[in-house]
């Protein structure tokens, strides 16, 4: 059977998030042109950015794949491949299979660091065990609600069993040590979790810093793989971990081209912004001119009028 490797940074953050800050369609272009195949916007507690990155993904070429970095009682999680926001504050176990059953993919990012709200070690099930119940965390320093859709069909009550996530993120480029890093692997390859790798960016020159390679069964080219080629890879654990803190294979084009594509890209969307103001002005000016002729007209001839 044929398969290709897909290269993806599962862990990006977007302007749409309270700590983010570029713009989607920049993110997008600066992941293509580094060599990525898919990015996805995992903005904390919103997921409209990650939506409209996910609809015009393919227009630079990449896969697009929807999805946000959820806070809930116990951590964060990663929901990969939903299309809605996942109900806030709810327990780990309850979030896990709110992913799932909605056909996403549950990822525990930056695990057991407490600092930025990583899920404990206790609170993640292993095989043949029951997670023990935990102190809940605050959120994210976000303000509490803002961008939280509501859920139309929530989860009754607590669940009686624990729910397991489908991956463990074992490297995060954003951690000043590698401690955690080597011990997210150590416990990812103990319990049989699949690993991945993510940026977790908040500025464009370290997308795709770290990233997870997948291999994708069935297919003869990486134009050929959806979203949903994607998670079964992430399901099956066919991932390959790719990253470590200093710059990677991409590190001239990460910081030299990240530079200059966020010039050209302000100087692209600041020109086109000026030329709809100019658009806008000549066509304001343009009636307020026609309104002026009417009433010039109307005056006259009521002038005249007195003078028949």
């Amino acid at each position: 059977m044929s398969s290709v490797t897909v290269s993806i940074d599962p862990h990006v953050h977007s302007e749409g998030s309270y700590d983010g800050h570029e713009p989607v369609e920049l993110i997008l272009e600066h992941a293509a042109e580094i060599g990525l195949d898919a990015v996805v916007i995992t903005d904390h507690d919103v997921i409209r950015e990650s939506k409209r990155a996910a609809a015009i993904a393919s227009e630079y070429g990449l896969i697009g794949i929807p999805g946000v970095e959820v806070s809930t009682a116990h951590g964060h999680l990663l929901a990969i491949g939903v299309d809605r926001m996942p109900p806030r504050g709810r327990s780990y176990a309850e979030t896990v299979r709110w992913i799932r059953d909605r056909g996403g993919v549950a990822i525990v990012p930056h695990p057991f660091q407490r600092s930025r709200h990583g899920v404990r070690q206790r609170n993640i099930p292993t095989p043949g065990s029951a997670a023990s119940a935990d102190e809940p965390v605050a959120a994210d320093g976000a303000p509490e609600g803002e961008g939280v859709e509501a859920d139309p069909d929530p989860d009754p009550g607590p669940a009686a069993a624990v729910a397991e996530v489908d991956a463990i993120e074992v490297f995060n480029a954003w951690l000043f040590t590698g401690y955690r890093n080597r011990r997210a692997r150590r416990f990812a390859a103990e319990h049989g979790y699949p690993g991945v790798a993510a940026s977790d960016a908040h500025h464009l020159q370290y997308v795709g810093r770290a990233f997870t390679e997948l291999t994708v069964e069935g297919a003869e080219s990486v134009r050929e793989v959806t979203a949903d080629d994607v998670l079964a890879a992430i399901r099956r654990g066919t991932t390959t971990v790719e990253g470590r803190r200093a710059p990677v294979r991409m590190a001239a084009k990460h910081y030299v081209g990240a530079a200059g594509r966020r010039s050209a890209y302000y100087a692209r969307t600041g020109a086109a912004r000026g030329a709809r103001a100019t658009k806008r002005t000549a066509v304001d000016g343009a009636v307020a001119a026609k309104v002026a002729a009417l009433q010039s007209i109307h005056r006259t001839r009521r002038l005249l009028s007195w003078f028949a």
